[in-house]
C-alpha cells in the first residue's frame, strides 16, 4: 500500500472526512433519530436515520414528514431526511403490562434533575437501598446527583432527615412511554405522541 501524500494545506483531514471537500453543514448524521409509526400511525420505535432511508429504499416505511434541513444523496437519487416515519404494513407488537425499568427511563421520568437537591443528575438512587432490603423498581429508584448519591450512600432518608418531594412511581403506560423514557423527544413528534 502507497504512502499517503501529505495535503498541501499542511493540515491533516479528520477521519471519515475527504481533503478538499467542505463537509456540507445542511448534511444529517447518520445517527439522527427517526420516529418510526405502526402503519396505524401508533408510535413504534425510534431509529436512526440510516436505518430509517434503508427502510423507505426497500419499500417498507414511508417519509411522513421530512427534518427541517438535510438529504441524503446518491449518484442518482436524493432523498429527504425523514423526521418521522410509517410502515407500510401493520407490526403487531406483543403488550407489556408494565414499563421496563432502566436507568434511562429513571433519568428521563425525573427530568434528569435530582430527587434530593434538584441540581442536574447523573445517577440514579435507590431510596430504600438494596442492602436494606430495597428493589430495583419504578417505586424505590430516583434520579440523584453524584454528590447526593454519595452522601446518601446505603442510608435511608428519615436517618439523613431528607425527604422527596413526590415519591416515585412507575411512568403512566401513554403511547410512546417506552420508547419516550429512552429518549428526549423532538418537537416534530409531538403530535404523533400526543394524539395516541
Amino acid at each position: 500500500m502507497p504512502d499517503r501524500q501529505p495535503d498541501p494545506s499542511g493540515t491533516d483531514p479528520e477521519p471519515g472526512e475527504v481533503p478538499g471537500i467542505a463537509p456540507s453543514p445542511g448534511v444529517i448524521p447518520t445517527g439522527s433519530r427517526v420516529l418510526l409509526l405502526n402503519a396505524t400511525f401508533e408510535p413504534l420505535a425510534v431509529v436512526t436515520s440510516k436505518r430509517a432511508v434503508v427502510l423507505m429504499l426497500t419499500g417498507k416505511a414511508e417519509c411522513v414528514e421530512a427534518a427541517l434541513e438535510g438529504a441524503f444523496h446518491s449518484e442518482s437519487l436524493t432523498i429527504p431526511a425523514p423526521s418521522v416515519m410509517r410502515l407500510s404494513r401493520y407490526v403487531r407488537v406483543p403488550y407489556r403490562r408494565s414499563v421496563p425499568m432502566t436507568r434511562a427511563g429513571v433519568l428521563r421520568r425525573d427530568g434528569r434533575r435530582c430527587a434530593y437537591c434538584s441540581k442536574r443528575a447523573d445517577t440514579i438512587d435507590h431510596v430504600v437501598p438494596r442492602s436494606r432490603g430495597g428493589q430495583h423498581t419504578w417505586d424505590n429508584c430516583v434520579a440523584a446527583c453524584r454528590l447526593c448519591n454519595s452522601r446518601k450512600a446505603d442510608r435511608l432518608l428519615a436517618e439523613l432527615g431528607w425527604t422527596l418531594p413526590t415519591p416515585p412511581r412507575p411512568p403512566n403506560r401513554h403511547a410512546g412511554g417506552i420508547m419516550v423514557l429512552a429518549v428526549e423527544p423532538l418537537p416534530a413528534w409531538e403530535p404523533w405522541l400526543s394524539a395516541a
